[in-house]
């Protein structure tokens, strides 16, 4: 994931920074570590923040708009400046850990419900006792809860519909992760956050946050409520964005975007080598 940006010293030394204030060897992580291990929470959301603020740095281009997706929400927020890029990665890193803790506590888990009628979905998912955890676009719902409640949403799953298994360790961004809220809560009324410098769209409802007090305190709400990526989605259509760069890891929003945001350039900066049609987009001459 790291190992294509290192060779320019100035993101090497940026990781360096960043390792430090996570409590974690990220180039390692980032570079030599195996799937087992980064797959871990504790490791995944500080390491997967690292690399979409060194891919941002290299883009060293201002955004009109800024949105992430769950963890990547402290990217964005980064990215507008209401945390400094070591703050964010320090949020992550403690995020990730108490999620992990939370996760082990229970067998919980996440079930992507693709197509289907969106009312049809929605009952279902009710009906099982899990609740919906992400509404990613028209077609694509989250569904998070117990195994046993995901089991029984995957048996009456509406029809034309299919529920997929997620590859997480828990119920995110549901009740389940209420003990650690609280954690992110006490690390997070440590940071004095700046007021964004750029639009920054919220993953509750889509809206940009205009104060950097919000956002924060958004990050912490996040943790056990929906996140709306369609509303964001919505909003980048509303505004009349017309080019979309992903950063690193990327592919999953992009792929989103594609779908939902028809016509509009999107890329996926995933590698160095992808800088020069990242720009391209961003600036709007991308072919």
């Amino acid at each position: 994931m790291l190992l294509p940006w290192l060779d320019d010293p100035a993101l090497a030394d940026l990781l360096g920074e960043l390792s430090e204030a996570a409590g974690l060897d990220l180039r390692a992580l980032g570079t030599t570590a195996d799937a087992d291990t980064i797959r871990d929470t504790a490791v995944a959301q500080p390491l997967i923040v690292a690399a979409a603020l060194l891919s941002h740095s290299a883009l060293g281009l201002r955004p009109d708009v800024t949105a992430g997706h769950s963890v990547g929400e402290l990217a964005a927020l980064a990215v507008a400046e209401v945390l400094r890029p070591s703050d964010a990665v320090a949020l992550a890193a403690t995020r990730g850990r108490a999620m992990a803790d939370d996760a082990a506590a229970s067998p919980t888990g996440m079930s992507a419900v693709v197509g289907g009628d969106r009312d049809a979905v929605l009952t279902a998912i009710g009906e099982s006792g899990a609740v919906v955890a992400n509404v990613n676009s028209a077609s694509q719902v989250v569904a998070a809860g117990t195994l046993e409640q995901l089991g029984l949403l995957a048996d009456g799953a509406p029809a034309r519909s299919r529920v997929i298994p997620l590859q997480v360790a828990g119920a995110f961004h549901t009740s389940h992760m209420a003990r650690a809220q609280e954690m992110v809560r006490v690390a997070a009324g440590r940071i004095v956050p700046g007021d964004p410098t750029v639009p920054l769209l919220s993953n509750r409802d889509g809206e940009a946050v205009t104060g950097g007090q919000d956002a924060l305190d958004r990050i912490v709400s996040q943790m056990t409520s929906p996140v709306r990526w369609d509303l964001c989605s919505a909003r980048l259509a509303a505004d009349g964005v017309t080019g979309i760069v992903e950063l690193c890891p990327g592919g999953v929003l992009t792929g989103l975007a594609k779908r939902e945001l028809r016509g509009v350039p999107a890329v996926a900066l995933n590698s160095p080598d992808d800088l020069e049609t990242a720009r391209a987009v961003a600036e709007g001459t991308h072919a």
